[in-house]
């Protein structure tokens, strides 16, 4: 029988060229997987920047809601009355919403917002929110790095009295809830002057 009958001229990989193949996936693998974690890190931190915007702006917006109806009285029957009482550590708000001649009779009535810093023990970067005389603080937005406000009368002025205040100006600084891991804690701050027009402006 003729040996050239059994000769295999099908060449098959050497070994050499299977490690390189395997060393070469291997490296492709890599640099997907840390395209992918890359891009995964962006999306989450612009979800992170994206809250954070919607924390402060819902913030902003309710206590402009809530700020824009202090002195509200419809009856006009209550006497001296202040819709916002000026405190250096909290906006107090008053209105009379259901025309009853008090501000006692719906806790809506009587709104208190206090901040809480970095420095609190208990409810650092806090932001709370008290509705009627009698009751308690209850959480209202968090990660706020600084809240700050100022009573201005109707020239803009600053004021210490509670019958001159006829606008509030309030900045809200919040904060991502997690630090990014190259950057840290990004931070957003939105500013708004409200102007009642129940305050005689």
């Amino acid at each position: 029988m003729d040996s050239e009958f059994f000769k295999n001229n099908q060449k098959g990989f050497t070994l050499i060229e299977l490690v390189v193949s395997i060393a070469l996936s291997l490296i492709i693998i890599m640099v997907l997987i840390t395209i992918f974690f890359i891009q995964r890190t962006a999306f989450d931190h612009q979800q992170h920047i994206s809250g954070l915007q919607q924390n402060i702006r819902a913030a902003m917006d309710m206590m402009t809601r809530e700020i824009k109806m202090a002195g509200y009285d419809p009856a006009g029957t209550i006497t001296g009355f202040n819709g916002i009482i000026y405190d250096t550590s909290q906006i107090r708000i008053l209105a009379d919403l259901d025309g009853s001649g008090t501000t006692t009779s719906n806790s809506n009535e009587d709104i208190t917002y206090r901040y809480y810093d970095e420095n609190d023990a208990d409810y650092p970067l806090e932001l709370k929110r008290k509705t009627g005389s009698g009751g308690s603080f209850q959480p209202f937005t968090e990660d706020i790095k600084a809240f700050t406000f100022s009573y201005l009368d109707a020239n803009g002025a600053a004021t210490t009295t509670s019958s001159g205040i006829r606008q509030v100006q309030i900045t809200i600084t919040g904060r991502t809830a997690r630090p990014h891991p190259v950057y840290g804690y990004m931070y957003g701050t939105l500013t708004s002057v409200i102007t009642p027009k129940n305050l005689g402006f």
